[in-house]
């Protein structure tokens, strides 16, 4: 299957220039959502993952059925304010700002061997984060998965300490 056939693309949303990448559409097509989660499963059959990290809400979507096909447990990473335990936590900036993703400081064992999946690389400044605040925990992140990489934006560049697999390219 090209997964890029499945991805709809729509132009200047959500802004004039922006050429946005919507995944609704293998969220919606049964078909290509197992061919998804399937790419990513393989590509961690063999790295004896403990845990699969996803932040919110689309790292949600595709980590959940990863997690679950692997047989493992699922960790959510969250905005700040949003879990209901003691958290840990990292700030990243944006392009406007800052921000602050949490876990629950009790939802990784020290040496346990993680899997990061989210829908999109973009500047990498999130997953950064991600990866930060797994190694914060104790873990070990031995993967990070997207569906679609932008690559032009060089996300990658934040991630060289790491495995990075993306199902989809694109040039923005």
């Amino acid at each position: 299957m090209e997964l890029k056939d499945k991805i709809r693309v729509i132009e200047d949303f959500p802004k004039e220039g922006i050429s946005f990448k919507d995944i609704t559409t293998i969220l919606q097509d049964g078909e290509a959502l197992k061919y998804t989660i399937d790419k990513f499963v393989d590509s961690l059959k063999d790295k004896d993952i403990d845990l699969v990290v996803g932040p919110e809400a689309r790292g949600f979507l595709f980590g959940v059925p990863v997690a679950y096909a692997l047989g493992v447990g699922f960790i959510p990473v969250r905005k700040k304010g949003k879990l209901p335990f003691k958290t840990i936590s990292a700030k990243y900036d944006l392009e406007y700002g800052s921000d602050e993703l949490e876990i629950h400081s009790d939802a990784i064992k020290p040496g346990q061997k993680v899997a990061i999946i989210d829908d999109l690389l973009a500047t990498g400044g999130t997953i950064n984060s991600v990866a930060k605040l797994v190694e914060q925990a104790g873990g070990k992140v031995e993967s990070v998965g997207f569906v679609i990489e932008l690559t032009d934006l060089n996300g990658r560049d934040k991630l060289k300490n790491y495995d990075v697999n993306s199902l989809v390219e694109y040039n923005i």
